[in-house]
This record gives C-alpha cells, sequence and structure tokens, in this order.
C-alpha cells in the first residue's frame, strides 16, 4: 500500500448514488473513474454490494461500528465479505 503526500487530494462520497437512476449511476461511476485517473484518492461509502464490488479496488467492511474485515477486490474474496458484512468472522485480506 502507498501513503498518499498530504497535499493529494482525497474525495469521501457517501452513498453517492442513492436514489438515482440506472443512468445518473453510470456518469456517477465515469465520473468517480476519471476522478481516479486523476490521481485523487475515493472513498466511497455505500450499502450497495453490486456497486461496491463494481468499483472498489479495496474494500474494507465494518460491523456494528467495528472493521471486521479488509481485502483486495476480487471475485475469491466476496463470500469473505459477506461474512464480514455479517460479522461472522474478522478477515485482513
Amino acid at each position: 500500500m502507498t501513503t498518499k503526500n498530504a497535499e493529494e487530494p482525497i474525495i469521501l462520497l457517501d452513498e453517492p448514488t442513492r436514489g438515482v437512476d440506472v443512468n445518473a449511476k453510470r456518469e456517477i461511476y465515469g465520473i468517480i473513474s476519471r476522478l481516479v485517473e486523476d490521481g485523487i484518492s475515493v472513498v466511497m461509502v455505500s450499502s450497495e454490494l453490486p456497486e461496491i464490488f463494481g468499483v472498489s479496488d479495496r474494500i474494507i467492511v465494518m460491523f456494528e461500528g467495528k472493521k471486521t474485515g479488509e481485502f483486495i477486490n476480487n471475485e475469491e474474496n466476496q463470500e469473505k465479505v459477506m461474512k464480514a458484512l455479517l460479522g461472522v468472522e474478522n478477515y485482513e485480506a
């Protein structure tokens, strides 16, 4: 993991696509991709798993206010993410 210089921007998005239609979601995802391509870090909070799996490089899961997992986003970790979401087990991957 690389550390960011204190001068490099980080954007926090909290449920950026809640309540918007499919076309608006596609536009929002495009904006997020362009920000990342420009070297801006994006931290996104979402309760929609397909969204998380679709746009994330790394996933941090919390359950009842505690971190229960940290994952590189890939197919083999999706079941582990689900278990961490349910508080079944703690994971570091």
